[in-house]
């Protein structure tokens, strides 16, 4: 029997690329607020159509996920900024004047915008 790793290879890479987008989006927000989306969109696009381009799978697979990765810490990237004015995170004191507050109970959900989602201990 012959075992292929090419397969656990890429989830592992997959699972490194993700884990590695999360604090690239919290120091980027920290230093430099949101206005380096655009950085974010171009990578994101040059690796995925980059990933067309290359003929090895393995490669692709990878580009293709660095691309969507980066794709996605776009909307993670404004996320964190609601996260830091809820006060999850800490604030950049060089940018306070950025930051707006936040209702402490509003909810984070794109889909539940408002008040928290979740039922207060007084109403149970």
């Amino acid at each position: 029997m012959e075992l292929h790793f090419k397969g656990v290879i890429i989830a592992v890479c997959t699972f490194l690329i993700i884990g590695l987008c999360h604090p690239l989006v919290i120091k980027t927000e920290y230093r430099w607020g949101t206005r380096p989306w655009w950085i974010f969109l171009v990578l994101g696009l040059a690796s995925l159509v980059g990933a067309f381009f290359v003929a090895d799978v393995f490669c692709s697979s990878l580009l293709g996920v660095v691309g969507a990765s980066l794709l996605w810490s776009i909307g993670e990237l404004f996320s964190q900024k609601r996260r830091v004015e809820k006060g999850w995170f800490p604030m950049n004191p060089k940018r306070r004047d950025e930051y707006e507050k936040i209702d402490p109970e509003e909810t984070l959900c794109p889909v539940h915008r408002g008040k928290t989602i979740y039922r207060n201990k007084e109403e149970a």
